[in-house]
């Protein structure tokens, strides 16, 4: 038969040091997300009839429900569970928050986009055409060729330059290109893209304009993160993959080319894609160096062609009449750029998936 002593420490197992027991009640399951759905249907219907703005129906919704989900938990729960639930809602709330200006993006271009999201609207130019019709295939075209000759200047620079960082790089070379690349990623496009122009001004004159002055403008972009990613990757192969090589006789030139680069491939190309997309949009270097024009014209050797990003802009700035033909136009095409951006970006998640090293259980 157990003493009061023994019933007294028992007792004290579940018992904290700030005296609340161990043993408190919880919430429904599901709490949490319908309280969080109800927050913000009362946010929406701020925003719709009470003329509240967006953002601030989004930040006083955000306080409530934090407040909210805090006090029904440390009633029910105690303070050390409440505590844990306030810290949730408040991630919760700072990525639903983040989330909300790309949310208004997407659905603002869908909205004005989808106007002029036809089959016109890819398979013709904008030569001879004033008001109603026309379309972005030039420039469909010339943010392909571009961005394509972009990548075939940056890649190579960009994967010896790593290869010579991560397997040879020791001394003060290593460390001032490390310092060049650093430089070089916070680079403004717009220097870029007067860097290519005075680089062409100088070979054939002031006012030329070009595809290839365009590619390097972008290439000028790339490179850092092409550099910065494949370095990466190649640090994560493991030691013992290339000691192993040199055990076998084998040249670093060919253990490089033959084990580490094919051991990093899936994260070089995921780094490599990405690069794309991020200069696949940019403007202001296109806008100094390839300029716009309204004709198709595939050779970026010779003369001015379009790019989704300046047939927007110029679109947009300079509208016909009545502008709103030239205006869906523009967001026709901010639209079809966000696709290809979005596509890029599902290949660069689809080639980590498919050439990842291969390990067996």
């Amino acid at each position: 038969m157990p003493t009061p002593t023994s019933q007294s420490s028992e007792s004290d197992l579940y018992t904290p040091l700030t005296g609340a027991p161990l043993t408190a009640g919880q919430l429904p399951r599901g709490a949490a997300p319908l309280t969080l759905a109800i927050v913000a249907l009362a946010a929406l219907g701020l925003w719709q009839f009470a003329d509240w703005s967006p953002a601030g129906a989004a930040v006083v919704g955000a306080l409530v429900y934090t407040a909210v989900i805090y006090l029904w938990s440390r009633v029910v729960e105690g303070p050390r569970k409440a505590t844990d639930r306030l810290v949730t809602a408040v991630v919760t709330c700072a990525f639903l928050l983040a989330l909300l200006p790309l949310i208004s993006v997407v659905v603002t271009v869908l909205s004005n986009g989808l106007a002029r999201f036809d089959t016109e609207f890819f398979s013709y130019s904008m030569r001879g055409i004033v008001g109603e019709g026309g379309g972005a295939y030039h420039a469909i075209m010339g943010t392909l060729i571009i961005t394509a000759l972009a990548a075939l200047i940056s890649v190579p620079v960009g994967l010896l330059t790593a290869v010579y960082l991560v397997e040879y790089g020791r001394g003060k070379l290593a460390k001032a290109i490390t310092f060049f690349v650093d430089v070089m990623t916070g680079i403004p496009s717009i220097v870029a893209g007067l860097f290519a122009y005075a680089l062409f001004a100088l070979i054939f004159g002031p006012g030329v304009r070009m595809g290839i002055m365009g590619a390097i403008a972008l290439s000028v972009l790339m490179i850092p993160v092409v550099v910065r990613s494949t370095e990466e990757m190649l640090k994560l192969v493991p030691n013992e993959l290339r000691e192993a090589s040199y055990a076998l006789a084998v040249p670093k030139w060919r253990t490089i080319v033959k084990v580490v680069l094919p051991t990093a491939l899936a994260g070089i190309a995921t780094g490599v894609t990405l690069a794309i997309a991020r200069v696949i949009g940019e403007t202001a270097p296109l806008l100094i160096t390839v300029g716009i024009t309204s004709s198709d014209n595939f050779n970026p050797f010779d003369g001015r062609m379009a790019t989704l990003s300046v047939f927007s802009y110029y679109e947009y700035v300079n509208p016909g009449v009545p502008p709103q033909f030239s205006l869906d136009r523009a967001w026709a095409a901010a639209l079809t750029l966000i696709i290809i951006v979005m596509v890029l970006n599902l290949v660069a998640r689809l080639i980590s998936r498919l050439f990842a090293p291969k390990t067996r259980a």
